[in-house]
């Protein structure tokens, strides 16, 4: 397990997980992004408030690649149905004979 210091949004973190030390950072730097991005749209806010808005549109992003993962296997299975259809259509005729 390794353990790496972060900071985000002025807060220094020491983070345990599996990942390696510059993809813990990779993800800090993003909620970091994601809360300045926040806080340049408002005039008032506590570093807890943006951390909570800056979670649910983390959660968003991850929601909506989710629904887009699901479309597109939808569209690669009705593809491999319709391909099996072309096929079956195009090796019947030989196969009465």
């Amino acid at each position: 397990m390794t353990k790496v210091d972060v900071s985000i949004y002025g807060q220094q973190l020491a983070v345990q997980g599996d990942g390696d030390e510059a993809y813990v950072q990779k993800l800090a730097d993003y909620v970091e992004a994601q809360m300045q991005v926040l806080a340049q749209g408002m005039t008032t806010a506590t570093p807890t408030k943006l951390a909570i808005l800056a979670a649910l549109n983390i959660a968003d992003q991850l929601f909506q690649q989710e629904r887009r993962r699901q479309a597109g296997e939808i569209e690669v299975d009705q593809r491999a149905l319709d391909m099996m259809e072309c096929i079956e259509k195009q090796l019947s005729p030989l196969t009465s004979e």
